[in-house]
């Protein structure tokens, strides 16, 4: 039976979607090469560090992670973080940083961090989603402002088959027949326009195991972590994000736990072959998927066919035009920001706006994911905590003369203090009755508070009655009071 269940994983994971996935995987391949190369340039470090790092982390993570479809590379928001590492200490501490960081990503899969991903609010979800595509787009900026009108032309042209070729054929994914005709135009007509060979030399040659030649002491655990443990925190939560979208693009599920630990795997074998830190591409995996992507062969032939871009077709690869790459990326901007969410924006709750609003400012500002989503986080857990602050009661006496209070609102720390000033101590007659059918006993602080009304109660010479408990709100009274 288990022979049998592995037999069907495989078949559905790997061989269900053949030709789209390996089309799929052609094409993101083509777009994952110039960002790669520009992410290298602002971690400050040779442009195949980035490439050897795309390729070794697209084909481990094809393995080893929990998402199949998603495609994980070298990234913007790790290579932010790495600039200060590298031009204090060189690129041999950013190997080993790249190491330690795998080794506590897969630490923290065994952990099980993964699930704490449902625990960031679908607001902050937005935010991170619609930020990422505003820098997206912004990253293009630099390529189309004072270009050459050809450029212009070119961008167009590629947004234009991107947009109208899927109306007639989905049979080849729009974007790889628009950076094919591009260059071919670009190559035919001998137009002057900026080509991937024009970021960074190609070296064509496969990665080679290295070990980072740094001391084995203390002193380099001490200046490697601080930026490794910064690394771990903006992947995992890049990568399960986007795991979370495209969960929701494909209608299936991820494996959440095994997407940290195939990310551990992937950064940790990375560094040993002259990468960098990467993680998952929201970009890239919405290329992906729109293209007709959805198993893990997508991300295999992604990798395996960017080295062979690198090694076999090197000077074919040099002249690709950017003003294609760029028309692809403005198209999966649009794709990925969620509309919807600004029709929206006067229907949902005020504090929901401000939050995935808050996010996107942070994330577009700071060019750091991690800072926004934190701060997103942390403002819709103090909204919560606002809005469960609030507690009520309402008395009335019944006809047998016992006052009834009816108790609203949520019974923990937050609102121990406002609880035991809600009643007539003195005013009220000999019998009360507190009723907690629309509340919930949360903790030590509720039961404590109880036990001070009943006490007040008493020392007026009245006796209490708490009513309506939920069976955890009566069993966290009888453990408070035992």
């Amino acid at each position: 039976m288990k022979h049998s269940l592995n037999a069907q994983t495989i078949k559905d994971e790997w061989l269900s979607n053949i030709r789209g996935d390996v089309l799929a995987g052609i094409t993101v391949a083509l777009a994952l090469i110039p960002e790669a190369i520009a992410f290298s340039i602002i971690a400050g470090v040779d442009p195949m560090v980035g490439l050897y790092a795309s390729f070794c982390i697209a084909v481990v993570i094809s393995i080893a992670g929990g998402r199949p479809g998603m495609i994980s590379a070298a990234t913007g928001s790790m290579a932010l973080i790495m600039v200060i590492l590298v031009r204090d200490f060189g690129l041999e501490y950013l190997l080993a940083a790249t190491i330690l960081t795998g080794i506590i990503q897969f630490a923290l899969g065994l952990l099980k961090v993964g699930r704490f991903i449902s625990f960031i609010p679908y607001s902050v979800v937005l935010g991170f989603v619609n930020s990422l595509a505003i820098l997206i787009f912004l990253a293009q900026i630099p390529f189309i402002i004072g270009a050459s009108l050809p450029v212009y032309a070119m961008t167009a042209a590629t947004i234009g088959i991107i947009w109208f070729l899927p109306r007639f054929t989905r049979a080849v994914p729009a974007p790889l027949i628009a950076i094919i005709v591009m260059t071919a135009i670009a190559i035919g007509t001998g137009l002057s326009v900026l080509t991937v060979g024009d970021l960074g030399t190609i070296t064509k040659a496969l990665p080679l195991f290295h070990l980072p030649m740094v001391p084995l002491s203390i002193e380099t655990l001490l200046i490697i972590l601080p930026y490794s443990v910064t690394l771990v925190i903006v992947g995992l939560l890049e990568s399960l994000l986007t795991a979370s979208i495209i969960d929701e693009m494909t209608g299936t599920k991820s494996n959440k736990n095994r997407e940290v630990k195939g990310q551990g795997i992937a950064n940790f074998i990375t560094g040993f072959f002259g990468g960098m830190a990467g993680c998952a591409m929201i970009g890239q995996s919405v290329i992906n998927v729109t293209s007709g992507g959805r198993g893990r062969l997508s991300s295999m032939t992604a990798g395996l066919f960017l080295i062979f871009l690198i090694i076999v077709l090197g000077d074919l690869l040099a002249q690709i035009p950017m003003a294609a790459l760029v028309g692809v990326m403005i198209m999966v901007a649009i794709g990925t920001f969620e509309w919807q969410s600004v029709k929206d924006i006067a229907k949902i709750p005020k504090s929901d706006a401000f939050i995935m609003l808050t996010t996107i400012a942070i994330v577009v500002y700071t060019h750091d994911l991690a800072k926004g989503v934190l701060t997103g986080v942390v403002l819709a857990a103090l909204v919560m905590a606002w809005k469960m602050s609030v507690i009520s009661v309402s008395g009335n006496i019944r006809e047998d003369g016992v006052k009834i209070y009816a108790v609203k609102g949520q019974l923990f720390f937050g609102t121990m203090s406002a609880f035991i000033d809600l009643f007539d101590y003195t005013g009220d007659p000999d019998k009360i009755e507190i009723d907690f059918q629309n509340s919930h006993i949360w903790d030590q602080s509720a039961v404590e508070a109880i036990a001070r009304v009943i006490d007040k109660y008493q020392q007026e010479k009245k006796s209490v009655y708490v009513t309506g408990l939920d069976v955890e709100s009566q069993s966290t009274l009888d453990k408070g009071f035992s």
